[in-house]
């Protein structure tokens, strides 16, 4: 089934990645982590589909995307961040994308932190958060999305969260100025057997899967976007 959702409000959460607020269809539910393939309802954009996964929680009474533009790429996400409130969406029904299998690390590279979103303010919600640690690579502090939002989230224990940047060239307090790989990952994680939530650019997803195994991390707790 396909739904046309008008767009309620539109902001800038950092220089690229807008937050796109919209209709909620009557019963519609999904898992958090999971996706939706998104269509522009205009002339010319109607058959270009693109997946994003839901940012809100099954209690609000809107759905919530976290997009980011790639303007070099002249396609979906650059026609997304011209809309304006009032433009329509189309979607579709809730698919597969990244679940919760219990707790564990999970390690975003970029926007690839959208699918965790959901799901950690969910675990926030219901109490079930701590136990879980959260790596998230970015090349400055503009391009963390919902940073403040995830220091508030992990105040109560501020070592399960991880905020890497590579590219910073002003160092301050409370991040971490290396690149994520294998040394990076065993000064980090204690233990191996947990499960681990990778996403980012593939690139990164096939890197860091690759230093887990070989630090003992099981394969089928190695949990990665199947889009």
């Amino acid at each position: 089934m396909k739904y046309k959702l008008r767009i309620l409000k539109i902001e800038q959460v950092t220089r690229d990645v807008k937050r796109f607020v919209v209709e909620k269809p009557k019963n519609f539910r999904f898992i958090p982590g999971q996706a939706t393939y998104v269509r522009i309802n205009k002339p010319g954009w109607k058959g270009e589909e693109r997946p994003f996964t839901f940012t809100c929680l099954n209690e609000d009474d809107f759905l919530e995307f976290a997009i980011k533009r790639y303007p070099m790429h002249k396609g979906v996400t650059n026609e997304l961040h011209k809309l304006i409130p009032g433009d329509e969406l189309i979607i579709t029904e809730p698919f597969g994308a990244i679940h919760y299998e219990g707790k564990g690390t999970f390690i975003a590279g970029g926007a690839g932190i959208t699918p965790f979103i959901a799901i950690l303010r969910q675990l926030k919600k219901d109490g079930k958060l701590e136990g879980n640690k959260l790596i998230f690579s970015n090349k400055t502090r503009k391009d963390i999305i919902l940073g403040s939002e995830f220091k508030k989230m992990f105040k109560k224990n501020p070592d399960d969260l991880i905020l890497t940047l590579d590219e910073e060239t002003e160092r301050k307090e409370g991040y971490f100025y290396e690149t994520i790989n294998e040394d990076f990952l065993k000064k980090h994680i204690k233990n191996f057997s947990q499960y681990f939530y990778i996403c980012g650019p593939p690139k990164f997803v096939e890197a860091i899967k690759k230093d887990l195994l070989n630090l003992g991390a099981k394969k089928d707790k190695i949990v990665i976007e199947d889009l």
